[in-house]
């Protein structure tokens, strides 16, 4: 491997992309190989500058898929699930490690994700944030040596234009807690309480969803005894640290055996017990 890793750029244009763009000028040990994104794009041909002001020079916008992952170490996707099928058969062919943070797949694009991770190493993470990917570990410590006595409540608060509730953060938080407590989560996790519901059941998680305002996303885990809680928040206030967290990741994967890792494969984290 060269003393800098060369990245192809999948989702260019997009929100992520552009702040990943705005951010490799300043990222030692990797250079800006390749942007890619739709071939009807506007930009197409057009240095990368013209979408991303900060972005690295010398570098025009693409959609020829098989040159510019050749030229590249590691591919970075943030695209649509569409998009990351081809993608990652082309991966395939080349023998390039990916780390994408592509959400919603289909059924499509997890085979495809899979298929890929038998040859190469994959890292994919709904959530880049390496402070979330350590609150997912401490939740999960927390919540397994704390046990049954204390209850479990989960809150996340957002923008008001976000259109999904709970965050995926959130839902992810769930589970967690819910495994680490030996609940099902399909029967535990409460998505708000409204009327006369009773008294709060022990195998029970509840999550809230607060929406205002240019909140960029918050994510509290409460864990309640009789006379004490603890309280695990993260709280973001800039976009650019899921973009931070795919680029530690892209540095990582290089030279990795073929498989499938998330964030905490990225950052070290061991099991939590």
């Amino acid at each position: 491997m060269s003393a800098s890793v060369g990245v192809a750029l999948h989702g260019a244009r997009g929100r992520m992309g552009r702040e990943l763009l705005a951010l490799m000028k300043q990222s030692s040990g990797l250079r800006l190989e390749a942007a890619l994104d739709r071939a009807d794009a506007e930009e197409q041909g057009e240095e990368v500058q013209r979408f991303a002001p900060g972005a690295p020079g010398g570098v025009c916008l693409t959609a020829d898929l098989e040159a510019a992952c050749q030229r590249a170490d590691v591919v970075v996707d943030f695209s649509a699930p569409s998009a990351l099928v081809e993608l990652a058969g082309v991966c395939a062919r080349l023998g390039k490690p990916l780390v994408t943070g592509t959400t919603g797949l289909d059924a499509a694009a997890e085979r495809a994700v899979a298929e890929l991770a038998e040859r190469v190493a994959v890292v994919a993470a709904p959530n880049f944030s390496q402070g979330v990917t350590l609150l997912f570990h401490l939740a999960e410590l927390a919540s397994r040596r704390l046990g049954p006595d204390f209850d479990a409540e989960i809150v996340e608060a957002h923008h008001r234009r976000k259109v999904d509730a709970p965050s995926g953060t959130a839902a992810r938080l769930a589970e967690i807690v819910t495994q680490a407590k030996a609940m099902d989560a399909r029967d535990a996790v409460v998505f708000g309480r409204q009327g006369q519901v009773g008294a709060r059941p022990d195998a029970e998680v509840g999550v809230l969803s607060v929406r205002g305002g240019d909140i960029v996303g918050e994510h509290t885990l409460f864990l309640i005894g009789q006379g004490e809680r603890l309280e695990l928040t993260h709280r973001a206030t800039d976009r650019a640290i899921f973009a931070r967290g795919a680029l530690r990741a892209a540095r990582w994967v290089v030279g990795r055996a073929p498989g499938r890792y998330d964030m905490k494969d990225v950052m070290g984290l061991s099991a939590a017990d």
